[in-house]
């Protein structure tokens, strides 16, 4: 027995260990691998407190409220979220909302709200609300609120005094004095919903919500919307067992919106005073806010074409109203959350990208402009504080290195508008959430060597405490991948127009510059998205690395961060300077000594999966393969708000959404093409899908497909992402890295009938 234990001692020694790779079951199946980090990231109002969401050890999916107490340095759970009941049943417009907010699949505390005493926290369930009293006892903290059914968007009144949400699209708030319910409107229903965001506000202005308090809690502003004008889509839902037949509402491409109207209810009830819009129905209310004296109430206006916005006030006592500003642009207006009413009740702040840059401007309240705050060729990500008692902003910015978030503080009165002192010093992508007096921030900070952790830092950048520091050691879940770990590199090729476009690339595991690779080319390639980050592992690119492949992303024209000359490249034609810059990726990668020229093969999602589909259609002689995840096959298939914004109206620029669309392309694709989408996609329709199936079918083109029976746009039904990354690696081992570089790409139906002839 000691021989053979000596012999095995011998063994284990001659023969290094093999690093541990990480497997798709484990990214997807396995729990988290990013450690100990949290979400819904909140400063307490009276600033004592950081509470945040954490998902259980033993459930990724599935979230806690949890807080870190200054004072006492101390952290702890504060709501389990069993102790709240499950979410099983989920009324549809909480499911729709859901996957509006990219939570469909994640259970448990998705969301909380603080009251404005900082006493009490309002927390959703499943359209249950619950209040948590931070001075009750353990046992009796919790309150169930009786709403009477499911209600969503729940809200804590700015005084405290009441608990608003909408049940059955209407507009209802809780008198917390007394637990009294009162309905606020009376006709929804049907068509009519008030108090919610209508689909295209929620999916593509990042508008979530329908309603807005009154500082001083006398008065709710809320939109009304009618989807009568919209025309009925009859699609279907196919699901493991059933086939349901979905009558939505869907605004394609130059078809009518909702109508929309804005009012003002008393939260005790009685007639809704309603705000003259303008005599253009034809247009879009994007945001809503109220002035610190609750006296009046700042709306944005937005025509269809989106090349122009109003920035209007009302007075709320006589409902008279004045343009504060307006903004024009020749492609198109973004909106943004920059308008920041200051408490001298005087002045205010305003974020534009009229000089080609994003920027903030402060103004006064009769519309004047004051100065710029910042200024310079470089972008600005938005606002995140303001200090007024030192005369600071604080902002984000990629303005050092592009990959990268980082704040910066700037002075109130526009002295060092283009000379902005950074605050954050470590090179990655940090997320910060700021107290609202501005005094101290919340730090979630990554790069690609260090997993996400969260700190607490002054407002100078000074470091105070750790909330979590989720150290890369022994005990950190992507520990025993260490060893396999493949860093990435940045850097950045010229576009067409001369414009950087900014790539990241991870080499194979125990790269060897004198071996050839096959190339995974993973990119996004739309607008307001950057892929190249600085920041923790992308661990599907850390597995494609491992299993011996070049990962390559580049950011091509049109995507956001870059200022306006870079985004406005894709105006009027969509997949043209996009495939335009992904080619010149390809062009660089093929001049590379360790890239296999002959083996490289695309993969995107959404847009991505678009994009695929055009880089192969125009650029298959380049191309061994590509996998396209639920794409956009034919913009006039897609909503109005997102695809009018680049496009304009199908009856405006038909030349436009034709070239735009891969159809217009086929005949060029001749690499192989993996085809995927969820059969129950309400984003992006199945249609889309279905449509590019039947072209290919005529031309006699062959491709691969993958449907996923209830997969919604994000496949998050349990097994749906690992079965779907498990089919891109098979696809990219079979076809791209396994490819025969000598044998010839099989010829078309009309290169077969031509031949013919």
């Amino acid at each position: 027995m000691r021989a053979f234990l000596l012999a095995a001692v011998l063994t284990v020694a001659a023969f290094p260990v093999m690093a541990k790779k990480l497997t798709i079951e484990r990214i997807y199946d396995g729990g988290s691998l990013s450690g100990a980090t949290v979400r819904g990231l909140k400063v307490s109002p009276d600033g004592k407190r950081v509470t945040f969401l954490r998902a259980k050890a033993d459930d990724q999916h599935t979230f806690d409220l949890w807080e870190y107490n200054l004072a006492d340095q101390r952290m702890h759970m504060l709501v389990d979220s069993r102790t709240l009941g499950g979410d099983q049943h989920l009324s549809d417009a909480e499911k729709a909302r859901r996957e509006r907010e990219r939570t469909a699949g994640l259970h448990g505390i998705l969301d909380y709200q603080w009251s404005p005493d900082g006493s009490k926290l309002l927390i959703p369930v499943a359209g249950t609300l619950y209040l948590y009293d931070l001075s009750a006892p353990a046992d009796k903290a919790v309150t169930k609120l009786d709403t009477g059914g499911d209600a969503i968007d729940p809200k804590i009144s700015p005084k405290g005094h009441y608990v608003s949400y909408v049940r059955d699209q209407n507009l209802w708030v809780i008198d917390l004095a007394n637990g009294q319910s009162t309905q606020l409107t009376q006709d929804g229903g049907g068509t009519v919903h008030n108090g919610e965001a209508e689909f295209v506000a929620q999916e593509e202005m990042a508008r979530s919500t329908g309603y807005w308090w009154a500082p001083d809690d006398s008065s709710i502003a809320y939109e009304r919307y009618d989807a009568a004008p919209v025309p009925v889509t009859q699609r279907m839902e196919i699901y493991a067992d059933h086939t349901a037949m979905v009558d939505q509402r869907y605004p394609f491409a130059g078809d009518p919106n909702v109508t929309v109207k804005l009012g003002l209810v008393s939260p005790k009830g009685g007639a809704t005073r309603w705000i003259d819009l303008g005599d253009d129905p034809d247009s879009y209310l994007t945001r809503v806010n109220w002035l610190p004296d609750a006296t009046q109430l700042s709306y944005q206006w937005m025509p269809r074409s989106q090349q122009k916005l109003e920035l209007r006030l009302v007075d709320t006592a006589t409902l008279k109203q004045r343009v504060l500003l307006t903004e024009t642009s020749r492609t198109w207006i973004d909106l943004n959350d920059d308008l920041r009413f200051l408490p001298d009740g005087q002045s205010f702040i305003w974020g534009s990208d009229r000089s080609g840059y994003h920027h903030l401007y402060l103004y006064g309240l009769d519309g004047t402009l004051k100065h710029p705050i910042s200024a310079g060729d470089w972008n600005l990500d938005g606002l995140l504080a303001v200090d007024e008692k030192k005369g600071l902003v604080y902002v984000s910015s990629n303005r050092d290195f592009v990959p990268d978030r980082q704040v910066y503080a700037l002075k109130l009165d526009g002295s060092d508008a283009d000379a902005p002192q950074r605050i954050t010093q470590r090179d990655g992508t940090h997320q910060v959430k700021f107290a609202p007096d501005g005094s101290f921030y919340v730090d979630t900070f990554s790069d690609p060597n260090t997993p996400p952790q969260v700190s607490v830092h002054r407002a100078d950048g000074s470091f105070v405490t750790w909330i979590e520091e989720n150290k890369l050691d022994e005990n950190h879940p992507y520990w025993p991948y260490m060893d396999s770990h493949v860093t990435p590199e940045y850097g950045h090729i010229k576009a067409l127009d001369g414009q950087d476009l900014y790539y990241r690339v991870y080499k194979p595991l125990n790269f060897d510059p004198n071996k050839k690779y096959p190339v995974f080319d993973t990119f996004y390639g739309g607008p307001h998205a950057q892929e190249v980050t600085r920041g923790w592992v992308d661990y599907f690119a850390e597995y494609m690395a491992q299993q011996g492949f070049v990962v390559f992303t580049l950011d091509n024209r049109g995507m956001a961060r870059r200022g306006r000359k870079f985004s406005d490249a894709i105006y009027h034609q969509l997949g043209v300077a996009e495939v335009e810059d992904q080619i010149a990726g390809i062009d660089w990668l093929k001049q590379q000594p360790w890239v296999d020229a002959k083996r490289i093969g695309v993969f995107g999602w959404s847009y991505g999966g678009y994009m695929t589909l055009m880089m192969l259609a125009k650029d298959s002689a380049d191309l061994a393969g590509g996998v396209a995840v639920a794409p956009v096959t034919d913009w006039t298939l897609y909503d109005t708000f997102y695809t009018e914004r680049y496009l304009g109206r199908p009856q405006d620029n038909e030349a436009g959404y034709t070239r735009s669309s891969p159809m217009a392309w086929l005949d060029g694709l001749t690499a192989p093409l993996m085809l995927v989408h969820g059969m129950a996609d309400d984003n992006v329709l199945f249609l889309n899908s279905t449509k590019l199936m039947s072209a290919l079918q005529q031309r006699g083109i062959q491709f691969g497909l993958m449907t996923y029976p209830g997969g919604k746009h994000g496949l998050n039904l349990p097994g749906q992402r690992a079965h779907v990354y498990h089919l891109i690696d098979d696809f990219f081992e079979r076809t791209v890295k396994d490819r025969d570089p000598a044998a010839a790409p099989e010829p078309t139906a009309a290169e077969v009938d031509a031949g013919a002839e």
